[in-house]
């Protein structure tokens, strides 16, 4: 019998024993997460000009269908079969767009669909800004549920390029995204932050904004322009059995910024970029609104590729707080890491509270867990962040770079963490752990093979 590498076993220190019974709130949490229901009358887009036949401009049709089944009470609004190509859809409250399963909304690449600009987040900073492609502002009781197909049509001869280009003479989103970020700094009001159209700043597939008992489930959501589902600033949402697939620059898969009570149940996701991450404004734009995301449940997921499969920040500055993660199957290549903080001293916030278990790892690409304080910017500012109470258990990965890599600053060290029961096989450094309090390892098995 050989052992070799790392085993880990510790006894926990009394200062963590509190991690663990942070699961004790998460029936209240989850019993509070009620999805909206809506009455039992029914609007087909065809019935008011939607022709699906990959061809007709249904825009219209889609705006008259919400707006009469909101007038009548709510309902549903149904995408029968065939293909439908739109600009944005705009609902409206008691709405519930149904997408049957032969059904496809196709959304158009005439950025001029998406406009008038909204009022909008992008990287965590309020803005006006095409409209999402999906979007509603201060609703109650909305959903897009089905299981057909809303393709974003999203590529690299259209919204992406937007992302960046080689050929400079190329119009890209750098110079208006750097100044909305000097908007945000500068405090100038939302209202005349006023972007769009030669802008070049990519809009989100679905974003309601401000609002309470949102719904997607069953739904296929195909090549977002940036990120796919990105609820701000709203209350109840659940995300349910949806797929996301999309690997374009920053298609995020679910971004809750800034939300309370959140659930992310039995979903998939295949993304350029985090599968899900959490956020809650960015810099002085987040301490401005300075609502936290919080009490957010994620189960049953896979994650397939991404930059990471569970991912706090970077855009934290407003804070998160009682993440509950568990049941997740996580498994490729191509995704770097299974769960990932990052901030730094511009972003700053708060992160705590955090708890995940029972989560299988075949392979990532980095570290199994990381956390970074000195993402992008590093430290470089005066809004020291905060990382405390992370409990990881029952975790097993196959294969890494890193089990655990974690960089915090000597004047904030990450502050109780416990790993419980967790095996990290072939992985293939040591543990990156540089300031942290109060670590505990127990049960913790890092490269043991037995022969």
């Amino acid at each position: 019998m050989i052992r070799y590498l790392f085993i880990f076993c510790l006894i926990v220190a009394q200062q963590t024993i509190s991690v663990s019974q942070g699961w004790d709130e998460y029936p209240a949490i989850i019993n509070r997460i009620i999805p909206p229901t809506f009455p039992q009358k029914d609007f087909l887009v065809t019935n008011y000009g939607a022709i699906g036949d990959d061809v007709t401009d249904c825009t219209d049709a889609f705006k008259k269908a919400i707006e009469k089944c909101h007038i009548a009470g709510g309902g549903r609004v149904v995408v029968p079969n065939g293909i439908y190509l739109t600009g944005s859809i705009h609902l409206l409250s008691n709405v519930n767009l149904y997408i049957s399963k032969e059904a496809v909304i196709k959304f158009s690449i005439d950025t001029k669909k998406y406009l008038p600009v909204v009022y909008a987040s992008w990287e965590g900073v309020e803005c006006m800004n095409y409209s999402p492609l999906i979007y509603a502002f201060e609703q109650e009781n909305i959903a897009v549920t089905g299981e057909g197909i809303l393709d974003g049509q999203g590529a690299y001869n259209n919204w992406w390029s937007w992302k960046g280009n080689k050929d400079t003479t190329k119009p890209d989103q750098s110079v208006a995204r750097t100044k909305l970020n000097e908007m945000g700094e500068k405090n100038v009001p939302v209202v005349k932050r006023i972007f769009g159209e030669g802008s070049y700043l990519r809009p989100n597939f679905f974003e309601p904004y401000r609002c309470k008992n949102v719904l997607v489930e069953g739904v296929t959501f195909k090549n977002s322009p940036m990120w796919f589902i990105n609820p701000v600033l709203c209350n109840n949402v659940s995300i349910l059995s949806v797929t996301i697939e999309g690997l374009g620059p920053n298609n995020d898969g679910c971004d809750p910024e800034s939300c309370s009570d959140v659930l992310i149940k039995n979903c998939f996701f295949n993304n350029g970029d985090d599968c899900i991450a959490i956020k809650s404004g960015r810099n002085n734009d987040g301490r401005r609104v300075n609502v936290p995301s919080e009490n957010i449940i994620i189960q049953g997921c896979t994650m397939k590729n991404g930059h990471g499969g569970v991912v706090i920040g970077s855009e934290i500055s407003g804070s998160v707080r009682n993440v509950y993660v568990e049941d997740c199957f996580m498994d490729s290549p191509n995704l770097d890491r299974a769960l990932r903080i990052k901030t730094n001293s511009i972003r700053g916030g708060v992160i705590e509270n955090l708890f995940m278990r029972n989560v299988k790892i075949r392979q990532v690409a980095e570290a199994v867990v990381k956390v970074d304080y000195y993402y992008e910017e590093g430290d470089a500012g005066n809004f020291t962040p905060i990382v405390r109470n992370i409990e990881i258990k029952n975790i097993e990965c196959n294969k890494s770079k890193f089990a655990i890599w974690i960089r915090a600053y000597e004047r904030s060290p990450i502050t109780d963490i416990c790993f419980q029961n967790c095996t990290f096989n072939n992985a293939a450094k040591p543990n990156v752990i540089e300031n942290v309090k109060h670590l505990s390892l127990i049960n913790v098995k890092v490269n043991v093979k037995e022969r």
